[in-house]
């Protein structure tokens, strides 16, 4: 089949939730995506900040092949080895204690859900209460969703998880205003994603950190987009030196395969007792294996030196353009996780546009284009990303920027 035929069929057959492009991608190859027709294209949205090792790594590659030829799955009534020892590895490079594995970064945030109302069920009874922020995006499982601060997303689906109250992120007066003696915990993300890429100020999180030692609360960091090295640290948090009680990781943990976490320390690490939680895939030797393969790639790649040395380009890069092009608004993130806003709903614009060129980028709002390239990305590239930018063309982005474009 053709392109427009593959994209007939998946009209006809998917249950529409998703505006997709019109590209059917065939292959990856490092930082690069094929699609059907054999077109290449640079990629800077890694399938949402997924793929932290790009496409087709070798060694990940072996060690998945290596794996499926061994054992996929036996269930979590009994060990196995791929799982033990990503396990150790994770919590090696979080400083946590505890970790169990899920299947995605929503099951991630209702386990960390979970662990606050089981914590306040023995030791604060009455409490039930959470601190969500306002723009924050946690997922779409109705409890992940409770906790995201997006009327848009939670409308539909109402009533929710009750006793979600939601705070301004970064305002540390208005998360204290909502603190009562039924509050459990205060969950944010470390740094906004689909709200569109703000990270804490040292100041609010710090805050928020002291407040939940205050008042016994469980403090829960989201890190499954700006965790694993793309913020520059391993998990955003370490940035800032505050630990939280619970922090959730998927993503770029699986580097493509659905692996989620959610890890603990301290008072959370022991809140859950046995029947409190389960799951039939999640952590089985198939997942193990990639997130094992991912963690040892990292070290021994050294990925997060990889980020902060490209790191500075891409926020070079941005700066210019943001000092260069009136109707952009301003440059936000860290690492490999940044933001460009506009004054105006051209991100949907700005991004077809590249998409025409070959440049694979992913929203964050009507205003924002978001960057996430794979974390293997280097100098190099930089080369093609600015040729991108600037190339002639009827769609060429740079003439929508220069001529401050209006929908």
């Amino acid at each position: 089949m053709n392109k427009e035929q593959y994209i007939e069929s998946a009209e006809k057959t998917f249950y529409k939730t998703y505006n997709r492009f019109p590209v059917v991608f065939e292959r990856g190859e490092g930082i690069h995506l094929y699609d059907t027709d054999g077109n290449e294209y640079l990629d800077f949205g890694a399938g949402i900040a997924v793929m932290g090792l790009g496409y087709n790594h070798p060694a990940y590659t072996k060690a998945m092949v290596e794996q499926a030829g061994k054992l996929m799955h036996t269930s979590n009534l009994f060990y196995n080895v791929p799982s033990i020892t990503a396990a150790e590895k994770l919590l090696k490079v979080s400083g946590m204690d505890k970790v169990f594995f899920t299947n995605s970064g929503t099951e991630a945030i209702e386990g960390a859900l979970k662990i606050a109302r089981r914590y306040a069920y023995d030791k604060k009874q009455g409490a039930y209460e959470i601190i969500a922020m306002e723009h924050s995006f946690h997922g779409r499982s109705t409890g992940a969703l409770a906790v995201t601060g997006n009327d848009h997303y939670r409308e539909p689906f109402n009533p929710l998880l009750p006793g979600v109250k939601f705070a301004k992120f970064n305002d540390l007066d208005s998360v204290k205003a909502l603190v009562n003696d039924k509050t459990c915990a205060i969950i944010m993300e470390t740094v906004q994603g689909e709200g569109g890429i703000y990270p804490a100020d040292p100041e609010f999180i710090a805050g928020v950190r002291k407040l939940c030692d205050e008042h016994d609360l469980i403090m829960i960091l989201d890190e499954i987009q700006c965790g694993m090295a793309r913020s520059g640290s391993m998990f955003a948090w370490q940035h800032y030196g505050v630990k939280p009680d619970v922090m959730t990781v998927a993503k770029a943990l699986g580097n493509g395969f659905p692996v989620g976490a959610f890890l603990a320390c301290g008072k959370a690490s022991t809140a859950m007792v046995p029947g409190d939680h389960g799951t039939t895939y999640g952590g089985n030797p198939f997942a193990g294996a990639a997130a094992d393969a991912v963690l040892d790639i990292f070290e021994k790649e050294d990925i997060l030196g990889k980020v902060n040395e490209i790191a500075p380009y891409l926020e070079e890069t941005l700066d210019r353009i943001t000092a260069k092009y009136d109707c952009v608004k301003e440059h936000r993130g860290m690492g490999l996780i940044r933001g460009l806003e506009f004054h105006c709903p051209a991100g949907p614009v700005i991004r077809d546009a590249l998409l025409n060129q070959k440049l694979v980028l992913i929203g964050a709002g009507a205003n924002i284009i978001r960057f996430v390239p794979p974390l293997v990305i280097s100098a190099r590239t930089w080369t093609r990303w600015r040729s991108a930018w600037r190339r002639p063309s009827r769609r060429r982005p740079s003439s929508f920027i220069s001529r401050g474009y209006r929908l």
